[in-house]
């Protein structure tokens, strides 16, 4: 009995020491904290002296720091909660609770602050409650640790906005559907006058918020999103005339209207996505309202889904709002807000004091993209000046005159099947998640502008391009070349991205380079875009009861489930934040449009900070590289893909599931270094299964089958 008493002290003595130690605000607000000032876990971690994972864990909850990194932390977070409070949230110094949300609450709640990772209720939400929504409350900690729901009822949560939410939509009506599906009165002109409409969405009537993303940032601009009867209503046509531009023209009345009410507009003009503004003065400050013009076409169907548009109002505003919270308030198509998401989370300025005039003026923020710089000659696509002046204009530039790193599209020549390959009786397709966004995470990439060296020993460590003969490594034929985007080996010198030839590295070539165009000036530009974008899609996916915590044949039957049955607002939500990420890597390099662009004539996008091709090529590279090192694991086990298609790989099985074919160690886990099941970015997804007949017939016509293999053209979902 003396033993057992001491054991149960012991035990007492151990809370009452646990309850004394530097209390912690909630997982949550740890992570809001670090991202309201700016701060990466990386910078965190280095700071603290602990593995980055160590800070993700802390911020999910997952694990709690000890002394003496407990003191450190709770110092650190709460200096940060002084510098950035968040009024909606008073739980700083409350430990979180770990009972559990009931399941059925007697009356509908209030929105909570935290629902971004509560569970997804069964109980669809209501569309248009009676009045407006109570406060935010701040007892919803406990919904982290409710109980997961079954799959089969998946419904949207409600996630944190400020004020009435960062958007609105339009229906032609007298009011304005707003987040957890409020209705907003419109004052008795704003209906028709797009002027008036402008000055409420700009007033606290609206109320409509979008707060900044990094403490040197800008609050986003109202978004109005316009169906076709608010857009006849305000006096648009249906439809845009002009297909070229997709702008009105400059005598529109509507236009003319604007112009009287002293509105201006972007060098965009008037179309899809018209940004509307006044300039800024110290006495009105910034003044600017996006719209959004769904029948001209602003949401992509490629992007958003066939029918998003065609919502009702009140299921639009719960879409685009929750896109909004977890992305960015949408300021264009997809691949426009994945470039604005990057300037949101890293301004190029600051506001900084002049010592010696002690006045406040614009500085450059360390890290960020400061101002557009050239581009080195052999990133640079044909139209570019840099270009023109060094090659006639019908120049086919050649590989030791171009960067040319593009993501896979190969097909194994069908004559180099095996009788054992062809004795399977499926092909198997499996796809990369978010394999983008996974290549920009820790990715160094250059800041400032390129520096020409000549005769370079190569740094894995340098972003940049390096010109190097890798003909002489022998590879095998059943795999893609890791250096070409069609996976043909390389015949002689070519240029390369850092992490290409840094994995040919890793494979044992020498690597001797002739010259480099480099960038000495660098950093992970892009970590805390991704860090956003894998957030979103890691929120969105457990929404729709896909989470990583579930076993793989219960992961696989989730995403075959979810094929199945589609949800209307969730499912556009994920399939838009993966257009973001490809669509915002894209944009990098955006090149010239309009029918009047002439060969060697500067275009618009060259004036940004953010056209990088540079910065394109290192990710996609990285991807690439990232690809074939799992297939070269995969190989090293007997198995080799027979086509592959940026970040899907196909491969002959015996049966119909990546179960079937993906290989184990002796005590039944995954193979280290290969591919992966999984929700999380990098890992991987059942792409489609057909017949080894079907594949062997594709291979033969030189067609790919991982473009096919989910029984469509991939391209038609925007992949």
């Amino acid at each position: 009995m003396p033993d057992e008493q001491e054991s149960l002290f012991a035990a007492v003595d151990a809370l009452l020491e646990e309850a004394a130690q530097d209390p912690l605000p909630h997982p949550d607000e740890r992570k809001r904290l670090r991202e309201a000032a700016g701060l990466s876990q990386d910078q965190i971690a280095k700071a603290l002296s602990v593995r980055r994972e160590t800070v993700t864990s802390w911020e999910t909850g997952r694990t709690a720091p000890r002394a003496p990194k407990r003191a450190a932390y709770a110092r650190l977070l709460e200096g940060l909660s002084t510098l950035h409070p968040d009024p909606t949230v008073n739980a700083v110094n409350a430990p979180a609770s770990k009972q559990p949300a009931p399941a059925r609450p007697p009356a509908p709640a209030p929105p909570t602050v935290n629902a971004v990772n509560a569970p997804a209720s069964k109980q669809p939400a209501p569309a248009q409650p009676s009045a407006p929504s109570a406060p935010p409350t701040v007892n919803a900690v406990n919904a982290v640790n409710a109980p997961a729901p079954a799959r089969t009822a998946v419904a949207a949560r409600p996630v944190p906005v400020e004020g009435n939410g960062p958007l609105v939509v339009l229906d032609g009506t007298d009011k304005a559907h707003a987040a957890r599906g409020l209705l907003l009165p419109l004052p008795p002109k704003a209906r028709t006058d797009l002027p008036t409409l402008i000055a409420w969405a700009l007033g606290p009537d609206a109320d409509l918020r979008s707060p900044r993303l990094h403490r040197n940032g800008k609050d986003g601009d109202p978004l109005l999103v316009l169906t076709p009867a608010a857009a006849e209503a305000l006096g648009l046509p249906p439809t845009l005339e002009d297909r070229r531009t997709l702008r009105l023209p400059d005598d529109h009345p509507t236009l003319k209207l604007l112009a009287k009410a002293k509105w201006q507009l972007t060098r965009r003009g008037f179309g899809p996505w018209p940004r509307i503004y006044r300039p800024a003065t110290p006495t009105t400050g910034r003044q600017c309202v996006q719209l959004a013009v769904l029948p001209w076409g602003a949401l992509d169907a490629r992007a958003w889904g066939e029918h998003t548009a065609e919502l009702p109002a009140p299921e639009l505003a719960a879409l685009l709002t929750t896109y909004a919270a977890r992305v960015l308030t949408p300021r264009g198509s997809t691949a426009v807000s994945g470039l604005e998401l990057m300037t949101a989370l890293r301004p190029p300025t600051r506001a900084a004091r002049n010592p010696e005039t002690n006045t406040w003026e614009s500085a450059p923020v360390a890290g960020s993209l400061t101002r557009a710089v050239d581009p080195a000659p052999p990133e640079a696509p044909d139209e570019h000046p840099v270009v023109a002046a060094l090659y006639p204009r019908a120049h086919q530039r050649t590989p030791d005159q171009v960067l040319d790193e593009e993501a896979y599209d190969w097909i194994r020549d069908p004559q180099l099947l095996t009788d054992a390959e062809c004795a399977r009786a499926h092909a198997v397709g499996i796809d990369v998640n978010m394999a983008f966004a996974a290549a920009a995470n820790r990715l160094p990439v250059g800041i400032g502008p390129a520096v020409h060296t000549r005769s370079p020993r190569f740094d894995p460590k340098t972003p940049g391009c390096w010109l190097a003969d890798l003909s002489s490594l022998e590879l095998d034929p059943r795999l893609p070349s890791p250096f070409t985007p069609n996976g043909h080996p390389p015949t002689g010198p070519a240029w390369y991205a850092t992490p290409t030839l840094a994995y040919a590295q890793e494979l044992g070539h020498p690597v001797h380079v002739t010259e480099a165009w480099l960038r000495p000036d660098h950093g992970p530009y892009l970590d805390a875009w991704y860090t956003r974008l894998r957030d979103a899609y890691m929120a969105t996916m457990a929404d729709l009861g896909v989470t990583s915590a579930l076993p793989e044949p219960e992961f696989l039957a989730a995403m075959a489930e979810l094929q199945e049955h589609p949800d209307p607002v969730l499912k556009p939500v994920l399939s838009a934040i993966k257009s973001t990420v490809k669509g915002g890597i894209g944009k990098l390099r955006e090149r010239p449009q309009g029918a009047a662009y002439r060969p060697g004539e500067p275009w618009p996008a060259l004036e940004r900070p953010t056209w990088r091709p540079d910065i394109r090529a290192a990710v996609i590279s990285t991807a690439r590289v990232n690809m074939h090192r799992k297939m070269n694991k995969l190989a090293a086990a007997g198995l080799h893909p027979i086509a592959v298609l940026s970040d899907c790989a196909v491969y002959l099985s015996d049966g119909p599931s990546p179960l079937d074919f993906l290989p184990r160690t002796p005590e039944g886990k995954p193979l280290p270094g290969g591919f992966r099941l999984g929700v999380s970015p990098g890992m991987v997804k059942h792409e489609g299964t057909q017949s080894l007949l079907w594949a062997v017939e594709m291979l033969d016509q030189g067609l790919n089958p991982a473009r096919h293999i989910k029984g469509h053209d991939a391209a038609a979902d925007g992949e």
